[in-house]
């Protein structure tokens, strides 16, 4: 029966992986704040970094530069669209 046990425990997932996961979305510019827009550099999208309650993290230049931020803060990235 132990070894039962152990394979259960290695299929399982984590909850700190779980709480880990960030999603990336691609948000366009003029529906942001007025001061947001201002700093979007001419941009009309850029990409929004959301923890799974649906908190918005980050907001990056682009696709790329967010998956390489949230892996930088140990998050995992999924994008979501």
């Amino acid at each position: 029966m132990r070894g039962v046990t152990e394979m259960e425990t290695k299929s399982e997932t984590p909850m700190d992986a779980i709480d880990s996961i960030v999603y990336v979305r691609p948000v366009k510019v003029e529906d942001l704040p007025e001061d947001v827009r201002e700093q979007a550099d001419g941009l009309t999208e850029i990409y929004a970094v959301h923890n799974s309650d649906g908190d918005r993290l980050a907001l990056v230049r682009d696709r790329k530069l967010a998956f390489i931020v949230a892996r930088q803060n140990d998050m995992a990235p999924v994008s979501v669209h």
